[in-house]
Protein backbone atom coordinates (compact mmCIF):
# COMPACT_ATOMS: atom_id res chain seq x y z
CA UNK A 1 0.00 0.00 0.00
CA UNK A 2 0.95 3.85 -0.72
CA UNK A 3 0.43 5.80 2.12
CA UNK A 4 1.38 9.80 3.06
CA UNK A 5 1.82 11.06 6.25
CA UNK A 6 1.10 14.82 6.60
CA UNK A 7 3.30 16.14 9.49
CA UNK A 8 5.69 13.18 9.25
CA UNK A 9 7.89 14.92 11.71
CA UNK A 10 5.76 15.45 14.44
CA UNK A 11 5.90 12.69 17.31
CA UNK A 12 2.86 11.09 16.18
CA UNK A 13 3.82 11.12 13.18
CA UNK A 14 6.94 9.75 12.93
CA UNK A 15 6.02 6.46 15.09
CA UNK A 16 3.17 6.58 12.37
CA UNK A 17 5.60 6.46 9.22
CA UNK A 18 8.20 4.03 11.55
CA UNK A 19 5.24 1.53 11.94
CA UNK A 20 4.04 1.54 8.41
CA UNK A 21 7.70 1.34 6.93
CA UNK A 22 8.36 -1.71 9.09
CA UNK A 23 5.40 -3.34 7.33
CA UNK A 24 6.48 -2.95 4.24
CA UNK A 25 4.28 0.27 2.98
CA UNK A 26 5.23 2.41 0.57
CA UNK A 27 5.69 5.46 3.21
CA UNK A 28 5.73 8.93 1.96
CA UNK A 29 6.64 11.84 4.08
CA UNK A 30 5.05 15.18 3.89
CA UNK A 31 6.54 17.86 5.70
CA UNK A 32 7.71 21.64 5.10
CA UNK A 33 11.48 20.86 5.58
CA UNK A 34 13.94 18.51 6.50
CA UNK A 35 12.51 14.66 6.62
CA UNK A 36 13.23 13.58 10.25
CA UNK A 37 10.97 10.35 9.61
CA UNK A 38 11.61 6.80 8.51
CA UNK A 39 10.11 7.14 5.28
CA UNK A 40 11.68 6.14 2.16
CA UNK A 41 9.76 9.35 0.12
CA UNK A 42 9.36 13.00 0.83
CA UNK A 43 7.19 15.40 -0.51
CA UNK A 44 8.74 18.54 0.95
CA UNK A 45 5.61 21.14 1.15
CA UNK A 46 3.29 22.99 3.44
CA UNK A 47 0.18 21.13 4.61
CA UNK A 48 -2.04 24.18 3.12
CA UNK A 49 -0.46 24.04 -0.39
CA UNK A 50 -0.96 20.37 -1.02
CA UNK A 51 -2.48 19.85 -4.19
CA UNK A 52 -5.01 17.00 -5.58
CA UNK A 53 -1.56 16.09 -7.99
CA UNK A 54 0.25 15.79 -4.60
CA UNK A 55 -2.00 13.43 -2.99
CA UNK A 56 -3.23 11.43 -6.29
CA UNK A 57 -1.30 8.27 -6.25
CA UNK A 58 -2.06 7.12 -2.38
CA UNK A 59 -3.90 4.54 -1.15
CA UNK A 60 -4.22 6.50 2.45
CA UNK A 61 -3.46 9.95 3.89
CA UNK A 62 -2.58 10.31 7.29
CA UNK A 63 -3.34 13.66 8.83
CA UNK A 64 -1.01 14.29 12.11
CA UNK A 65 -1.45 17.83 11.93
CA UNK A 66 -1.32 19.51 15.27
CA UNK A 67 -1.34 22.56 16.55
CA UNK A 68 -1.31 24.32 20.25
CA UNK A 69 -0.99 27.91 20.21
CA UNK A 70 -4.05 29.90 20.33
CA UNK A 71 -3.42 31.52 17.23
CA UNK A 72 -2.89 28.62 15.65
CA UNK A 73 -5.96 26.39 17.00
CA UNK A 74 -8.38 27.05 14.38
CA UNK A 75 -6.37 25.52 11.96
CA UNK A 76 -7.27 22.17 12.83
CA UNK A 77 -10.19 23.19 11.47
CA UNK A 78 -8.83 24.61 8.46
CA UNK A 79 -5.97 22.30 7.57
CA UNK A 80 -8.27 19.32 8.03
CA UNK A 81 -10.94 21.38 5.23
CA UNK A 82 -7.84 21.65 3.16
CA UNK A 83 -7.21 17.94 3.18
CA UNK A 84 -10.86 16.50 2.60
CA UNK A 85 -10.97 19.41 -0.19
CA UNK A 86 -7.97 18.11 -2.11
CA UNK A 87 -9.11 14.26 -1.72
CA UNK A 88 -12.84 15.04 -2.71
CA UNK A 89 -14.34 12.34 -4.52
CA UNK A 90 -11.54 10.25 -4.82
CA UNK A 91 -10.43 6.59 -3.54
CA UNK A 92 -7.72 7.45 -1.08
CA UNK A 93 -9.01 7.20 2.32
CA UNK A 94 -8.08 10.11 5.28
CA UNK A 95 -7.12 9.05 8.75
CA UNK A 96 -6.82 12.02 11.32
CA UNK A 97 -5.21 11.78 14.29
CA UNK A 98 -7.78 13.04 16.77
CA UNK A 99 -8.45 13.70 20.16
CA UNK A 100 -9.72 12.35 23.51
CA UNK A 101 -11.40 15.73 24.77
CA UNK A 102 -14.78 14.77 22.12
CA UNK A 103 -14.94 11.11 23.48
CA UNK A 104 -18.68 10.95 25.10
CA UNK A 105 -19.06 9.95 28.23
CA UNK A 106 -22.67 8.89 28.44
CA UNK A 107 -24.88 7.13 26.58
CA UNK A 108 -26.90 9.66 24.64
CA UNK A 109 -23.82 11.06 24.00
CA UNK A 110 -24.65 14.53 25.12
CA UNK A 111 -21.58 14.97 27.33
CA UNK A 112 -18.02 14.97 26.40
CA UNK A 113 -14.49 14.47 28.34
CA UNK A 114 -13.76 17.53 28.14
CA UNK A 115 -16.84 19.12 29.76
CA UNK A 116 -15.84 17.27 32.70
CA UNK A 117 -15.15 19.25 36.11
CA UNK A 118 -11.28 17.82 36.60
CA UNK A 119 -10.67 18.37 32.68
CA UNK A 120 -7.67 20.92 32.76
CA UNK A 121 -8.61 24.20 31.87
CA UNK A 122 -5.46 25.06 29.69
CA UNK A 123 -6.26 22.00 27.58
CA UNK A 124 -9.62 23.14 26.77
CA UNK A 125 -9.18 25.77 23.87
CA UNK A 126 -7.36 22.40 22.12
CA UNK A 127 -10.15 20.25 22.83
CA UNK A 128 -12.59 22.71 21.54
CA UNK A 129 -11.07 23.48 18.40
CA UNK A 130 -10.20 19.54 17.62
CA UNK A 131 -14.01 18.82 18.12
CA UNK A 132 -14.84 21.87 16.20
CA UNK A 133 -12.83 20.26 13.37
CA UNK A 134 -14.49 16.49 14.19
CA UNK A 135 -17.83 18.11 13.70
CA UNK A 136 -16.97 19.73 10.43
CA UNK A 137 -15.36 16.27 9.05
CA UNK A 138 -18.56 14.42 9.93
CA UNK A 139 -20.34 16.63 7.24
CA UNK A 140 -18.05 15.37 4.20
CA UNK A 141 -19.65 12.56 2.93
CA UNK A 142 -17.48 13.28 -0.59
CA UNK A 143 -14.27 11.89 1.43
CA UNK A 144 -13.30 8.48 2.56
CA UNK A 145 -12.53 9.58 6.28
CA UNK A 146 -11.54 7.86 9.19
CA UNK A 147 -11.07 9.55 12.96
CA UNK A 148 -8.78 7.89 15.66
CA UNK A 149 -9.25 9.26 19.03
CA UNK A 150 -6.44 8.02 21.33
CA UNK A 151 -6.96 7.57 25.48
CA UNK A 152 -7.60 10.33 28.16
CA UNK A 153 -3.92 10.04 28.95
CA UNK A 154 -2.10 10.07 25.37
CA UNK A 155 1.73 9.17 26.27
CA UNK A 156 4.28 10.56 23.97
CA UNK A 157 6.85 8.54 25.03
CA UNK A 158 4.61 5.83 26.68
CA UNK A 159 6.25 1.93 25.51
CA UNK A 160 5.13 0.34 22.52
CA UNK A 161 2.85 -2.55 24.19
CA UNK A 162 1.99 -4.13 20.86
CA UNK A 163 -1.96 -4.44 22.17
CA UNK A 164 -5.10 -2.37 22.23
CA UNK A 165 -8.58 -2.47 22.81
CA UNK A 166 -10.49 -0.89 19.41
CA UNK A 167 -13.51 1.30 21.21
CA UNK A 168 -16.40 3.69 19.57
CA UNK A 169 -17.73 7.04 19.77
CA UNK A 170 -17.27 6.41 24.09
CA UNK A 171 -14.31 6.94 26.44
CA UNK A 172 -13.82 3.46 27.27
CA UNK A 173 -11.45 2.33 29.78
CA UNK A 174 -9.12 -1.21 29.95
CA UNK A 175 -9.23 -3.88 32.81
CA UNK A 176 -7.33 -1.99 35.32
CA UNK A 177 -10.05 1.58 34.90
CA UNK A 178 -7.36 3.23 33.00
CA UNK A 179 -7.76 5.62 29.88
CA UNK A 180 -4.15 5.53 28.89
CA UNK A 181 -2.33 4.67 25.46
CA UNK A 182 1.30 5.52 23.98
CA UNK A 183 1.83 7.05 20.94
CA UNK A 184 3.62 3.74 19.88
CA UNK A 185 0.17 1.74 20.53
CA UNK A 186 -1.56 4.31 18.55
CA UNK A 187 0.51 4.28 15.66
CA UNK A 188 -0.27 0.26 15.53
CA UNK A 189 -3.61 1.22 15.79
CA UNK A 190 -3.10 3.62 13.06
CA UNK A 191 -1.66 1.09 10.58
CA UNK A 192 -3.83 -1.89 11.21
CA UNK A 193 -7.15 0.80 10.55
CA UNK A 194 -4.97 2.26 7.28
CA UNK A 195 -4.73 -2.12 6.12
CA UNK A 196 -8.31 -2.95 7.08
CA UNK A 197 -10.37 0.22 6.60
CA UNK A 198 -13.26 -1.28 8.72
CA UNK A 199 -14.19 2.54 9.71
CA UNK A 200 -15.01 4.74 6.29
CA UNK A 201 -17.06 7.37 7.72
CA UNK A 202 -17.06 7.33 11.54
CA UNK A 203 -14.99 8.18 14.83
CA UNK A 204 -13.37 5.42 16.84
CA UNK A 205 -10.85 5.11 19.74
CA UNK A 206 -8.31 3.21 21.01
CA UNK A 207 -6.86 2.55 24.58
CA UNK A 208 -3.76 0.55 25.72
CA UNK A 209 -4.70 -3.64 27.00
Amino acid sequence: MKIAVVCANGKAGQLIVKEAVNRGFDVTAVVKGENKSAAQNVIVKDLFNLTAADLADFDAVVDAFGAWTPDTLPQHSTSLAHLCDVLSGTDTRLLVVGGAGSLYVNAEHTACVSDGADFPEVFKPLASAMAKALGELRQRNDVKWTYISPAGDFQADGERSGKYILAGEELTLNSKGESIISYADYAIAMVDEIEKGDHIGQRISVVRE
